[in-house]
């Protein structure tokens, strides 16, 4: 991740403990061609895309330290002193309809552990667009304890979701997603780079690959602990750009395309009453039908709890569920949402007119594809295994936030330094430059963002090209 540009050879830089080895010549190579070229595409990179990167490390950490902020901020609406006796779900839903009488409940969240209020989702015209209400019920007395925007299927309430919304687009609606999907797609490549610059060092100490240096401040010292802690998060960049494309604005839809082809297609669940007793506009439940059972004016409804009792003989037996309400043409959709591991995901329809399965979809049937991308968003999202998962994210934030600092740091202590002479791609090889420039067009392609960056990239190096041609003329002809 470095925005270190050196001309001068590795040996000068190597920290005392590091005395290079010189009793063989190291021969020439494709790395001896590739890493001039290597190295001034991490220094642009550096340079221009760092600030992006660092925006989206800052805000990312934020936004792993915001789940246990949640908890702090929020807890008289999420927690509640442990009853003996749960009501029934229907009760409950019925509470939240009678303090908002102008909402439609859509969904049901029952509490997860004891002493953890129940969430009822409610369809309202005062909040954003795209997020939910929640309305709080203590599930042992069935008193309010509050009502807040809840945004997503984690169920991010208003903290959270300002800081997501600051890391995904700046605020700045689909114009601001270009800058989270630039971030993302030059993450991988700088992040790679690195590790090729920093593995490709010559240095008898191993050691020094994986533990930064001591001794007085120096260039070789920031450069250490750059190189080090850069190795050891590699592999977690390298997998949070991957995941951050997932579901970027344009190169996420080529990996969806791609992904539907090699058939890693995420399988849905047949919801539909068609063909099924209820279906249709005559027995659809609205809003979930009558709190208690019954039957409303779209035709009959069993109610909340025994469809949670149908999915639950039907295999949904993780205490982590979400009830999705019947809306017109369709049934009760009770779902698993334990991302602890082992994952329970699986999901059941119900139809709410007698309580048959319609459908039933096991995490464990998702073809391979399927299953990675939902662990790999899940992941980069923070609910994938919970607190660990939360730590790792803040770690990986906090180190790329470093990585990014030591590396204009090294550009400062070079003052006024150069960076490596224009004209790299001469030196590589016509037999690697073809199939190199082949795979650069091809992933700038598909990576979109990083392909016209790129070739603004280009264009600035030939602009100060073409600045320095006529200086020298000039001054010759002086």
């Amino acid at each position: 991740m470095t925005i270190d540009d050196p001309a001068r050879p590795d040996t000068t830089e190597a920290p005392p403990s590091e005395t290079p080895d010189t009793t063989a010549p190291r021969k020439a190579g494709t790395w001896s061609a590739l890493r001039p070229l290597v190295l001034r595409l991490h220094f642009y990179a550096g340079v221009l895309v760092a600030p992006f990167l660092l925006v989206a490390a800052a805000s990312g950490l934020l936004y792993a330290l915001s789940f246990q902020a949640e908890k702090v901020i929020y807890a008289h609406e999420l927690e509640v002193p442990v009853g003996d006796t749960a009501l029934p779900l229907s009760q409950q839903v019925n509470t939240a309809r009678k303090v908002n009488p102008n909402g439609t409940v859509t969904a049901v969240w029952p509490g997860a552990e004891p002493g953890a209020t129940t969430r009822v989702l409610m369809a309202d015209p005062d909040v954003p667009e795209g997020t939910s209400l929640a309305v709080f019920v203590d599930p042992y007395t069935g008193d309010v304890r509050g009502q807040l925007p809840s945004f997503g299927s984690s169920g991010a309430l208003p903290l959270r979701t300002w800081i997501d919304g600051l890391h995904a687009d700046l605020h700045l609606g689909e114009l601001g997603r270009n800058y989270s999907e630039l971030a993302a797609s030059w993450l991988w490549v700088i992040a790679l780079g690195g590790l090729a610059l920093w593995l490709g060092r010559r240095r008898k100490n191993r050691r020094a690959l994986f533990v930064p240096e001591g001794g007085p401040k120096s260039r070789r010292r920031t450069l250490s602990w750059h190189g080090s802690v850069g190795l050891w998060a590699v592999t977690g960049l390298v997998l949070l750009s991957a995941t951050g494309l997932t579901w970027s604005r344009y190169a996420g839809e080529n990996i969806g395309t791609v992904q539907d082809g090699l058939g890693g297609a995420t399988p849905t669940l047949t919801a539909t009453l068609d063909g099924a007793a209820g279906a249709g506009s005559e027995h659809a439940g609205h809003g979930g039908g009558h709190p208690q059972g019954g039957s409303t004016a779209q035709g009959p409804d069993i109610g909340v709890d025994k469809a949670v009792e149908a999915a639950r003989a039907a295999g949904i037996d993780s205490p982590r569920i979400s009830v999705v309400l019947p809306a017109e043409g369709k049934g009760y959709v009770v779902k698993e949402t334990d991302t602890q591991f082992p994952l329970e995901l699986d999901s059941a329809a119900v139809n709410p007119a007698d309580g048959t399965v319609l459908d039933r979809l096991a995490f464990a049937d998702y073809p391979l594809l399927a299953k990675l991308t939902r662990i790999g968003i899940d992941a980069h999202t923070g609910v994938f295994l919970g607190l660990f998962n939360q730590l790792a994210l803040a770690a990986l934030a906090l180190a790329l936030i470093l990585l990014i600092l030591w590396g204009y740091r090294m550009w400062w202590q070079r003052r006024p330094g150069r960076p490596v002479a224009r004209g790299a791609w001469r030196k590589v090889p016509v037999t690697m430059l073809l199939p190199l420039a082949a795979v650069t067009a091809l992933v700038g392609w598909f990576v979109p963002l990083l392909g016209l960056s790129l070739l603004l990239f280009l264009a600035v190096d030939l602009t100060l090209a073409l600045v320095a041609r006529l200086r020298a003329r000039s001054t010759r002809n002086a």
